[in-house]
C-alpha cells in the first residue's frame, strides 16, 4: 500500500510537468526537453512503485505508517520537482531543493535574483508547486484517484490537520473532491479578478495558484509592487484571507450549514485580529520614530497608509509573503519588524493553506491559562476550554501547549544556528519563524527585499527541514525521530 502511495503520487506529478512542458512548447522555448525527461522520470519511477506496492500481499496502514508516508510524499516530490531548477536555472542541489521544498510547502521563499529571467514554464512550475502544495499533495492524490480510497483516515488526516475529516464524509476521497473544487472555484475567481486588472492571462494564473495557496511565489522580482497597481493591492489581500479561512467552513457551507460560520470562534477571532492589526501599522506610522532613510521607504498619505497596512497584515498573517509598493517592513524601521514576527508565528485558521501556529491554538492556550488564573482563585473549581462553544478536550489542550513549546524551542535552535553561521540574531530569528510559519519573506538580510541566495549550503537544507516540519505541523515530522515510533513499526 505505502509503494502504491508513492507511486501514484510521482505520476501525479509527472501529469503536472506535462502540464508544465504544454506551456513551454506554447511559448517555443527550449527547456521543454528538460520537462519531459522529468516527468519521464517520475512516471518510470511511479510505475515501478505502484507495480510493486499493487504485487505486496501487505495492504495494511497504521497510523505510524500514515506519518511516514505523509512526510517522504514531500521529499519525494521535492527531489523530483528540484531537476527542472538544475538543468535550467543551474542552481546547485541545496539551492534547487530549497526553491522546490519552499514552492511544494507554499513557503514562497527564493534563492533566485533574476526570476524575470526565467522560462514561462519554469515560472510556471514554481506557481504550479504551490499551488499543489497550498492544498496539500496527498489530498490531490485521493481527491483525483478514487481507486485510492482507503477506509480510514489516517494518511488524509495526517496531511490535512486541523480539518477534523472524520467528521466530513464517512468516504475521504469525496471530501478529497469536494475541497479540491472550492480550491479550483477559489483560485478561478482570483484568476479573473487579476485579468480584469493589470495582468496579462499568463501572470493572472500564476499569481492566482500562488495566492489561493497563500505562497508568494511571483513571476517578477518585485512581486505584486512589479504592477504599480492599487487595484492589485486591495484585490490580493482579499484573496489572501479568503485562502486563510478553514475550508472545512467552505465546505459546510457548500452542504447548507452556513450556520458553522456564525459559530466558528477561530473564525471571528482571527478577523478580529487582521482588523486590529491594520489599525496598529496604521497608527505606527504615524506615531513610530522615524530617521530619513525609514522616512523614504514609508508609504504616504491616508489611503496609502491603510492600504500597505491592510496589504502587509494580510501578507504576512497569512503567510503568502507577496511584496507590494512600499513595502519593506525592514526599511520601515525597527518598530516595524517585531510586530511583523509576532504576525508571522500566529497564523491564520487550522485547516487553511496558511502557515503559522494557528488561531485555534492560540485560542485554546490563551484561555487554557486563564483558567489556570481561575483555579488559583477557586481551587475547586471546575473549569473546561472552550472554544465555539463547543468543551476542547484535554488531550487537545495538551496537545496545543506542547506544540507551541516545540515551536518556539526550534526557532530558537535556528536563532543559534543562524549566528553560528555568521548571521545576525535579527536575520536568525525571522528566518527562523519564517520557515517554520512557511511565511517566505524574513528580516535582517533576509527580509523581503533580500533572498536566500547568499545562506550557505547547511542553512538552506535546515532551512528546508524548518519548511517541512512547518508545513506538516511540526508533530508529523518529529514523530519520526522517536525511537518509540520505530520500535512500534516492528
Amino acid at each position: 500500500m505505502k509503494k502504491s502511495i508513492f507511486g501514484i503520487l510521482l505520476l501525479m506529478e509527472g501529469v503536472f510537468l506535462l502540464l508544465t512542458l504544454a506551456v513551454s512548447l506554447f511559448y517555443g522555448e527550449g527547456d521543454w526537453l528538460v520537462f519531459l525527461l522529468t516527468a519521464l522520470l517520475c512516471f518510470g519511477v511511479g510505475g515501478i512503485c505502484k507495480w510493486r506496492g499493487e504485487a505486496s500481499k501487505d495492504n495494511h496502514m497504521s497510523r505510524a505508517d500514515s506519518f511516514l508516508v505523509v512526510a517522504l510524499s514531500w521529499i519525494v516530490f521535492s527531489a523530483a520537482g528540484m531537476l527542472p531548477y538544475i538543468f535550467i536555472k543551474h542552481l546547485d542541489v541545496a539551492s534547487a531543493f530549497f526553491e522546490t521544498m519552499s514552492g511544494f510547502t507554499t513557503t514562497g521563499a527564493t534563492c533566485m535574483n533574476d526570476i524575470e529571467n526565467s522560462t514561462h514554464a519554469l515560472l510556471f512550475w514554481r506557481s504550479l508547486t504551490q499551488w499543489m502544495g497550498g492544498l496539500g499533495i496527498v489530498v490531490f492524490s485521493f481527491a483525483l484517484i478514487p481507486v485510492y480510497e482507503m477506509k480510514n483516515t489516517t494518511v488524509f488526516s495526517a496531511e490535512v490537520t486541523g480539518v477534523g475529516v472524520s467528521k466530513l464524509t464517512p468516504k475521504i476521497g469525496s471530501t478529497a473532491r469536494r475541497l479540491l473544487l472550492i480550491y479550483l472555484l477559489l483560485t478561478l475567481g482570483c484568476q479573473l479578478c487579476y485579468w480584469c486588472g493589470p495582468m496579462d492571462f499568463f501572470d493572472s494564473v500564476c499569481h492566482s495558484m500562488t495566492t489561493i495557496a497563500t505562497g508568494g511565489f511571483s513571476t517578477h522580482t518585485q512581486s505584486i509592487g512589479y504592477f504599480h497597481s492599487t487595484y492589485l493591492e486591495y484585490v490580493c489581500p482579499v484573496f489572501m484571507l479568503l485562502s486563510s479561512v478553514n475550508f472545512s467552513l467552505y465546505y459546510y457551507t457548500s452542504i447548507r450549514r452556513p450556520q458553522v460560520l456564525y459559530r466558528n470562534e477561530e473564525l471571528h477571532t482571527f478577523l478580529a485580529i487582521v482588523a486590529f492589526m491594520v489599525c496598529f501599522f496604521f497608527l505606527l506610522f504615524y506615531i513610530a520614530p522615524h530617521d530619513a532613510q525609514s522616512m523614504a521607504a514609508l508609504p504616504f498619505g491616508v489611503e496609502e497608509r491603510i492600504r500597505s497596512a491592510f496589504f502587509h497584515v494580510s501578507t504576512t498573517i497569512t503567510s503568502t509573503g507577496f511584496s507590494a509598493e512600499k513595502f519593506d517592513y525592514v526599511a520601515w524601521g525597527a518598530p516595524y519588524w517585531m510586530p511583523t514576527v509576532v504576525i508571522m508565528a500566529i497564523g491564520a485558521c487550522a485547516g487553511s493553506t496558511a502557515g503559522g501556529i494557528k488561531i485555534i491554538r492560540i485560542l485554546i492556550c490563551a484561555k487554557s491559562v486563564f483558567n489556570e488564573f481561575v483555579l488559583q482563585l477557586h481551587p475547586r473549581a471546575v473549569v473546561a476550554v472552550k472554544v465555539s462553544g463547543e468543551v476542547v478536550p484535554n488531550d487537545r489542550v495538551r496537545r496545543a501547549l506542547a506544540f507551541i513549546f516545540i515551536y518556539f524551542l526550534m526557532v530558537v535552535v535556528g536563532m543559534v544556528a543562524f549566528t553560528l553561521m555568521g548571521s545576525d540574531a535579527d536575520t536568525g530569528l525571522g528566518s527562523s519563524i519564517s520557515m517554520l510559519s512557511n511565511v517566505g519573506p524574513a528580516t535582517g538580510t533576509t527580509g523581503p527585499a533580500s533572498t536566500f541566495a547568499h545562506v550557505p549550503a547547511i542553512g538552506k537544507w535546515m532551512m528546508s527541514f524548518y519548511m517541512l516540519v512547518g508545513r506538516l505541523e511540526i508533530y508529523t515530522v518529529l514523530f519520526l525521530f522517536m525511537p518509540s515510533y520505530w520500535k512500534e513499526r516492528k
